[in-house]
């Protein structure tokens, strides 16, 4: 009896779409990982059922978590099937490289510390300020915009954080999202402003509605940093923390 003739079409793993979007090669992910090429070979299309722990080798090297490269396309911050032309500039190209087209920005908080600006990387404009914008943006579902963080996706913006002033509540290295159409600090909360260096910090804000005029309290949740106290006119306000991201 004739039998039908498997396919050999293989059908690439997250693991495959996640080294392309850092337009990496093989041999250089098994340098950085340790892993063999044929090992990622099989994990890249599909022979060997993805598990987390086959991921983490590939973590640091990708700078994806293991939960983004096993759920491409479905997790925050995975994009659906991109080439690294999708992603990256051609080499010599000046054009922006910014999140696509509805996707939400993440800020790049250590570029433009210094050194001149980078003319090739794309930039949020707001009042005199231009916060550069990391190459790739994330991707929410809108129920989730809309039920959960009661907004819209236009004013939203991703922040990495550094530092242990506002530990436990964030932690170094971990994202908030910002509603940047929020800029008075009421309720109090958690907000994003800016310090005196210009950068853009979480803390905790409290208004003192009965000071004439009103002053705001400005909050590190670790007792280990000063509580400030500022006038409220002197206080810029990027925009009120949603919810913070912690992906690992």
């Amino acid at each position: 009896m004739a039998r039908r003739a498997k396919s050999t079409k293989q059908q690439h793993t997250g693991l495959y779409y996640a080294r392309e979007a850092r337009g990496m090669s093989r041999s250089e992910l098994v340098r950085k990982s340790g892993v063999s090429k044929q090992q990622l070979s099989r994990l890249e299309n599909g022979l060997i059922r993805l598990r987390l722990d086959h991921l983490k080798p590939f973590a640091n090297a990708l700078g994806y978590s293991p939960e983004q490269i096993l759920l491409w396309g479905r997790y925050p911050g995975t994009g659906d099937h991109v080439e690294s032309s999708d992603v990256l500039p051609h080499k010599g190209s000046r054009e922006p490289v910014g999140p696509p087209p509805g996707q939400i920005p993440e800020l790049e908080p250590r570029a433009g510390l210094g050194g001149g600006g980078v003319p090739s990387r794309e930039v949020r404009k707001e009042g005199r300020h231009a916060d550069p914008v990391k190459s790739e943006g994330w991707v929410f579902p809108p129920s989730f915009i809309r039920d959960q963080l009661h907004t819209s996706a236009s004013g939203l913006v991703v922040l990495d954080t550094h530092g242990d002033s506002m530990a436990p509540t964030v932690l170094s290295g971990e994202r908030v999202v910002v509603d940047t159409g929020h800029k008075s600090p009421s309720p109090d909360g958690l907000y994003a402003i800016r310090d005196s260096f210009e950068g853009i910090v979480v803390k905790r804000l409290q208004l003192l509605r009965s000071a004439k005029p009103p002053r705001v309290k400005i909050i590190s949740d670790n007792p280990n940093h000063a509580t400030e106290e500022v006038p409220l006119a002197e206080l810029e306000i990027v925009g009120k923390v949603l919810c913070c991201l912690k992906l690992f």
